[in-house]
C-alpha cells in the first residue's frame, strides 16, 4: 500500500465509512476505489481533486505526506524559536545601549 492509500484509507476510517460509502459517493465501483487505496492503480488529478473534496481537504493537503501531528509540532518549535529570537534581539539592544552609554561616558571626560 502506498502513502497516499494509507492516508485515503485513514481518512475514510476516521469518517467511519466503508469503502462502498466512498466509492458511492465517489461514482466508482468499489474494487476501483480498493485499488485506489491499496495503490495498485494510479490516480489522476481529477480524481484526486474529487477525493480531496469528499474528506474536505485541499489537494496539497491530500497529496502531504506530514500529518496534523508534526505539523503541529513544527508549528510549535517555530513559535519557540521565534520567542527566544525576540528575547536574544531584546539582549542584543540593551547591550548596544550599554555600548553607547560607555563610549559617551568615556568622550565626556
Amino acid at each position: 500500500m502506498n502513502t497516499l492509500g494509507k492516508k485515503i484509507r485513514l481518512l475514510r476510517h476516521q469518517k467511519g465509512w466503508s469503502q462502498e460509502d466512498v466509492a458511492k459517493r465517489l461514482d466508482i465501483s468499489i474494487p476501483a476505489f480498493s485499488k485506489i487505496e491499496t495503490g495498485i492503480t494510479d490516480v489522476n488529478l481529477s480524481r484526486l481533486n474529487q477525493i480531496a473534496k469528499l474528506f474536505n481537504l485541499s489537494l496539497v493537503q491530500l497529496l502531504s505526506t506530514s500529518d496534523a501531528n508534526e505539523e503541529k509540532e513544527k508549528f510549535e518549535e517555530i513559535n519557540e524559536l521565534n520567542q527566544r529570537l525576540q528575547v536574544r534581539e531584546a539582549e542584543v539592544i540593551d547591550l548596544q545601549k550599554k555600548v553607547i552609554d560607555l563610549y559617551e561616558q568615556l568622550h565626556k571626560k
